[in-house]
């Protein structure tokens, strides 16, 4: 089974604000993330901006809503 990368951006116009967006959630979480390549993150810091991007996202959504 070849190993597919589906974490591609749909529309590449966007590419600037999601990078913008995770520079803000690693920032809220407390986390050092640079531009480029963050290999030296903990899976638990990384884990975090991930799921800060996904809180904000939900959030966004539910006030989009409402």
């Amino acid at each position: 089974m070849a190993n597919t990368n589906n974490n591609r951006i749909v529309v590449p116009e966007a590419k600037a604000a999601m990078e913008k967006f995770k520079m803000e959630a690693a920032n809220e979480v407390g986390v050092n993330l640079k531009q480029g390549y963050n290999g030296d993150l903990t899976s638990r810091e990384a884990g975090s901006v991930g799921g800060q991007m996904v809180k904000k996202m939900i959030e966004s959504y539910e006030n989009s809503i409402r």
